[in-house]
């Protein structure tokens, strides 16, 4: 995580905040004043701890209290809003008996967290997560090391208490990494079709794809977005932010692909970068790179021009920077946007 803050209010507290702080050097240890030596590894306060919590709040991935789980929960109440934007809390008692996940488990980190440091203080771990406690799929955390996104969250509360309740939960996947639950619970079954799956008797759904879905089953269903889409665009010095926009939306919209999933936007390197390009990466959040020439023209791709030969050293653009970067399939070949643009996308190997 990046940024974490101990805050410890008893002498004890305090001496377990300096041992956390061998351990994890960037976190730092707030305390009162009042128990001052003059060590410079802990950052020592004067305000009220009721005012030095909202303060941490704010500005934490994650607080570690060293004082007890009922005086935290009172401090942290009023200022607790959802758990996409809360940070982990983790209690720690007085005598480093126990490490206690108290706050954003799963998308805060604090589970993880609290297992690290109860090893490190040779203390036990509580987590009370019903999927940690029940060892079953946690239907928040589907993907994320590997960098998916949930389409719609609203259905995540709902397919969790399927799952951790044990009624049958199907799994569709067609894109991303395969390899992402070592072994599935047995009420947990993998499909290897969407009608095959929408036709059993499973109450819940995963999916993991890349591709736009229509149905009723959505309604119980988490859909998954990896990144597993580049797209290749062939485009003039001069061709607009707006015009790359319209026509990737529309070659989005024509494949039935989602934006969710594109992981770059990839084209020729030229002696300057399109601006074009460069401010439309920056709009959408997508990493945009830039491929030689000569590598291009070594790819071989379905739909090859002497026009853009003659005028890039290669004949290829799109189709070409999509496969070469991918190391996949190409899934949409290229399409021509005139006078100044061709987009084509492929699909990464997994």
């Amino acid at each position: 995580m990046d940024k974490v803050s101990v805050l410890a209010i008893t002498k004890n507290g305090i001496k377990t905040g300096i041992e956390l702080k061998k351990h994890f050097p960037n976190w730092e240890i707030f305390a009162p004043s009042k128990f001052s030596d003059s060590n410079k590894e802990v950052i020592w306060y004067s305000d009220l701890t009721t005012e030095k919590i909202v303060e941490l709040f704010k500005h934490n991935n994650a607080i570690i209290c060293l004082f007890s789980l009922g005086a935290v929960i009172r401090l942290i109440a009023p200022y607790l809003k959802d758990k996409k934007t809360d940070p982990a809390v983790i209690v720690i008692d007085d005598k480093t008996s126990f490490v206690i996940s108290v706050l954003s488990g799963h998308l805060g980190g604090a589970n993880e967290l609290t297992q690290i440091i109860a090893q490190k203080l040779n203390a036990i771990p509580v987590i009370t997560t019903a999927a940690d406690v029940n060892k079953t799929i946690a239907v928040d955390l589907v993907g994320r090391e590997f960098g998916w996104k949930i389409e719609d969250d609203s259905t995540v509360t709902k397919i969790s208490a399927f799952m951790v309740n044990e009624e049958k939960i199907g799994i569709f996947q067609d894109a991303g990494k395969r390899n992402w639950m070592k072994e599935f619970p047995k009420n947990v079954k993998i499909y290897q079709s969407l009608e095959e799956m929408e036709k059993s008797d499973s109450k819940g759904y995963l999916i993991i794809s890349d591709k736009v879905l229509e149905g009723d089953f959505l309604k119980n269903s988490v859909v998954y977005r990896p990144p597993s889409l580049v797209v290749g665009i062939g485009l003039h010095w001069d061709t607009s932010k707006e015009n790359i926009k319209e026509s990737l939306d529309f070659c989005l919209q024509k494949f039935k692909l989602s934006e969710k999933s594109i992981s770059k936007l990839v084209s020729i390197k030229k002696p300057e970068d399109v601006k074009g390009l460069v401010d439309i990466g920056k709009e959408m959040g997508i990493i945009v790179e830039y491929v030689n020439r000569e590598d291009l023209a070594e790819v071989s791709t379905p739909n090859p021009s002497d026009t853009v030969k003659a005028f890039e050293g290669t004949a290829s653009v799109s189709e070409a920077a999509a496969i070469k970067v991918s190391g996949g399939k190409l899934i949409v070949e290229k399409q021509k946007f005139p006078p100044d643009l061709t987009i084509a996308i492929a699909r990464i190997a997994d």
